[in-house]
């Protein structure tokens, strides 16, 4: 599953105004709020009387009296060896009428009873495939059926149990990864949404799927799987394995049969139901599918792009090829997660769908490949518990370094490191647990930027100090050996030991089994008389549960004579001194050459060394670490820099310099500026480029602007070009706004609205009305901001409806925490408004004023009062509130 980390973006958002200290570390800390569970203690005094014996003077010891939280891998008392399902749907009740036959036999001891996973279901029939008689059973809690099945059956003996039931999926919780718990979901089933589709899909994960059909919903469970779902014939269907038949019935409907041969957790099942284009591609004889919405289907290739070769990839890299019979991508609306990588049915948020043209400055090559690489790490060899998801989606997370490396190149994939590190650090600020969490209270926390980003980040170091043939040959052997198995970390550890010939127990403790990650502090001298480099190394991390020592090998680079001569050290004491010989002072030594290693440094390079960095050090980390410390230092080396910067060979390293161009630009930097918007291969750099040449008067500025809205077809520019021509032209910018207003997305949508805004005129209100619920992500927040600046300056009548508007948009069911997001912050910043206008108005208007606010103030309390999100509930928390 891809976690969207929304709240780490939105709360950088909230805080963007705050002050930082300079960056010492290897990354930029965000803030993500993760529980910290404490342990009960109690201090027990000695009783002893003052001189007897041992006991005198005995100091106070802290005794913990009670165990840690613990949460097991599942019990496995009933082997579920097959699963067949029938289905039905009354999309009205929103109900599905179901029959399932479970195949069976106890796992070891004997047993005479059958405990399945049913939640909130009402039974027809519960008995023996192929008998007519009831067999008792209770239902505890709603929530599973305890079936007596009469004797007692031994472990060489299978049974098949048959169950009529009717589900109706209700949630009564979700998560931040994911927000509903329902299982199963009715899309505008009545069809009262206009121009939103019906359908039906399901979310497995966590133990969900035994919303919609009976099973034991455990990770560590296994089972070959049929389905028959039965629809209107203007449907299609998707599910796990291959479509086998489908039956055309005479009251209108369709029965679709998808037969699964091969094993796979009950998590995993799937069922989608709706209008899709179904667009097919084929790897090696493998069957490719896409199901989009009609409107997408010529897109749907660009949507999903580089699947095939991604298949050939992976395969490749493993030496395992994709184990499955089909590989099949879905995207549906109001989808609870980011995706969900069902076997063989990878399901999507509606997020990914987008026309070709929107693709070129955000493609969807992470996501997809993040669902892909769960096909071997997820659903052919599957974490055991919750509390080893890590071996899940570390492996998942890390899929995106190794195509990005393949694809893009080592900057592209560093880049992206760099990012998953920040989030994880970011997130560790509010506390941290091990990667591998037996003490988790709730295995939806375990979805989070430990299991996700520092999953990943440990696979690239454990990568980094055992070599690619000795890491990728053990994977092979952890695939093939624990194929159609459940797995807990040290399946992983042996495999690696087993090729390596190493103990490594040393890396899985501290870094799958101990909390945090190492905090360095590191010097750099020269001995001249000894003629040695020196680097001192501290660790000065004190957290509880995380280890005060770590072991860490790591390489050093020394610079000297023009040369850099490679040292491999191990830091594996709380202060340590290494030294190495150079005939003369280094230029640079360079601590983790191979920028692997997950922690804070605090790294104390001058400035002179940090721009030899730049010049001289091979990786993107490098160049990137020294341009973000040399940024705002005034110095002529400084300066040069960032016109070297202007050149790299990566985008990003472009992107920054020219965030921080010099207030006097040069004829020479401005004929660059002029070819870096009409020429660089990377839109991100082109629409900064255009924006910069804005800033400086160029009076080529305009020209260049048109040449790029007409021949580009990258949202980010034409934005850029068309704020440009609308600041030199407001009517003819305008006549392009209203021209694309009604079909544009993105930073296009975002660069209209700001037109509108700009303009103050209230007739562009229905056009924020009609698109606010088009928009998602950063542009949601800025969008809804543009909308309630508009309205603000209307009458009474217009006001009460935009409170009206934003009210229902924070109250609804719409699973987009950006959009809701965005509402509550413009209802938040219209009350706010209306404060400080009312400090100076008076009489009516005055009273009007304080009226409205209060009025806004109650409708954001009632929001948060209903609103079932905890994360969210914390954000609007953060919102500036004036009195």
């Amino acid at each position: 599953m891809k976690k969207i980390l929304w709240l780490l973006c939105i709360t950088l958002f909230v805080g963007a105004c705050s002050t930082q200290k300079p960056v010492t570390t290897k990354t930029e800390p965000a803030q993500e709020l993760i529980a910290e569970v404490d342990l009960d203690t109690l201090d027990i005094e000695s009783s002893v009387d003052e001189g007897e014996g041992e006991g005198e003077g005995e100091e106070e010891v802290e005794v913990e009296t009670t165990l840690s939280p613990y949460s097991p891998t599942a019990k496995r008392v009933n082997d579920l060896l097959h699963t067949k399902i029938d289905v039905r749907f009354d999309w009205a009740k929103e109900e599905v009428y179901g029959k399932v036959t479970l195949r069976l036999k106890p796992f070891f001891n004997p047993t005479s009873t059958l405990t399945l996973d049913a939640k909130g279901m009402e039974f027809k029939k519960v008995q023996f495939a192929g008998k007519d008689q009831q067999l008792k059973y209770t239902y505890e809690d709603n929530q599973q059926i305890v079936i007596q099945l009469g004797r007692s059956f031994n472990r060489n003996e299978e049974y098949s149990i048959y169950i009529e039931y009717t589900a109706r999926p209700k949630a009564d919780g979700g998560s931040d990864a994911i927000t509903s718990n329902q299982g199963l979901f009715f899309i505008n089933p009545r069809n009262e949404e206009l121009g939103k589709p019906q359908q039906i899909w399901t979310q497995g994960e966590t133990e969900w799927n035994s919303r919609w059909f009976p099973t034991i919903d455990r990770p560590n469970e296994r089972c070959t799987q049929e389905l028959y779902v039965t629809v209107e014939q203007k449907f299609k269907t998707l599910s796990n394995g291959i479509l086998t038949t489908s039956t055309n019935n005479a009251d209108g409907t369709r029965t679709d049969y998808w037969k699964m041969d091969l094993p796979h957790a009950p998590y995993l099942f799937m069922l989608a139901v709706g209008d899709f284009a179904v667009v097919k591609d084929k790897w090696r004889n493998i069957e490719v599918a896409y199901y989009v919405e009609p409107e997408y289907e010529a897109d749907a290739r660009d949507i999903f792009a580089h699947t095939p070769e991604m298949l050939e990839f992976f395969s490749n890299k493993l030496g395992v090829n994709y184990p499955w019979p089909k590989f099949s991508q879905i995207i549906v609306r109001d989808y609870v997660s980011g995706a969900m990588e069902n076997t063989t049915a990878v399901v999507f948020g509606d997020f990914i769908q987008k026309h070709k043209w929107e693709l070129i400055d955000d493609s969807n090559d992470k996501i997809v490949a993040h669902e892909m690489f769960h096909h071997w790490f997820g659903d052919y060899v599957t974490s055991e518990s919750w509390p080893n998801l890590t071996m899940n989606e570390g492996f998942a997370n890390y899929s995106e370094y190794l195509w990005f490396e393949h694809k893009y190149g080592s900057d592209y994939a560093d880049h992206h490191l760099l990012t998953e590190q920040g989030g994880y650090l970011g997130s560790a600020a509010g506390g941290v647990h091990p990667l591998i969490h037996f003490g988790v209270r709730d295995k939806d926390d375990m979805f989070d930027a430990h299991s996700y980003n520092k999953g990943g980040a440990t696979l690239h170091m454990l990568r980094s100090y055992l070599g690619d043939e000795v890491f990728f040959t053990a994977l092979k052997n952890y695939l093939t050996q624990n194929a159609f198995k459940a797995v807990e970390a040290h399946n992983l550890r042996l495999a690696m030991e087993e090729v390596s010939g190493e103990d490594l127990n040393w890396f899985f403790n501290q870094w799958y089994f101990a909390a945090g990650h190492p905090k360095l502090n590191i010097e750099y001298s020269y001995d001249a008389a000894a003629k040695e480099a020196v680097v001192q190394v501290s660790q000065t991390q004190s957290e509880k549960g995380v280890p005060g020592v770590f072991v860490i090998p790591v390489g050093v680079d020394v610079y000297a004579n023009g040369r850099s001569t490679r040292h491999d050290i191990r830091v594996d004491q709380r202060e340590q001194t290494f030294r190495f010989p150079a005939s003369s002072k280094p230029d640079l030594i360079n601590f983790d050459a191979d920028r692997a290693l997950l922690a804070e440094i605090e790294d104390n390079k001058t400035e002179e060394e940090l721009v030899f960095q730049f010049k001289n050090a091979p990786k993107f980390m490098d160049r990137n670490e020294a341009i973000e410390r040399l940024i705002g230092l005034e110095s002529d080396q400084v300066a040069g820099l960032l016109n070297t910067a202007l050149n790299d060979r990566f985008y990003y390293i472009r992107s920054i310099a020219l965030d921080n161009l010099p207030e006097e630009i040069s004829p020479e930097l401005m004929t660059k500026l002029r070819d870096l918007a009409q020429n660089d291969k990377h839109s991100e750099v082109r629409s900064k480029a255009l924006s910069a040449l804005a800033d400086t008067g160029d009076p080529q500025t305009l020209a260049v602007a048109k040449a790029a809205f007409e021949k580009e077809q990258a949202p980010s520019v034409r934005a850029s070009a068309l704020g440009i021509i609308y600041q030199e032209n407001e009517e003819e910018g305008l006549a392009l706004a209203e021209k694309l207003g009604e079909t544009a997305k993105g930073p296009l949508l975002e660069a209209i609205a700001g037109i509108y805004t700009d303009k103050g005129d209230a007739k562009y209100l229905p056009f924020f009305e009609k698109r606010l619920k088009d928009v998602d992500g950063f542009t949601a927040i800025s969008f809804f901001e543009s909308y309630q600046i508009l309205a603000s300056a209307g009458d009474q009548a217009t006001i009460d409806k935009t409170i009206e508007t934003l009210k229902n948009f924070g109250t609804s069911s719409d699973p987009s925490l950006w959009r809701k997001f965005g509402a509550v912050k413009a209802l938040n910043d219209l009350r706010n408004d209306f404060r400080v206008k009312a400090r100076s108005a008076s009489g009516t208007e005055k009273t009007t004023l304080s009226s409205t606010a209060d009025r806004i103030t109650k409708i954001i309390e009632d929001i948060k009062s209903k609103e079932t999100n905890a994360e969210l509930k914390s954000v609007y928390d953060q919102l500036p509130v004036i009195k």
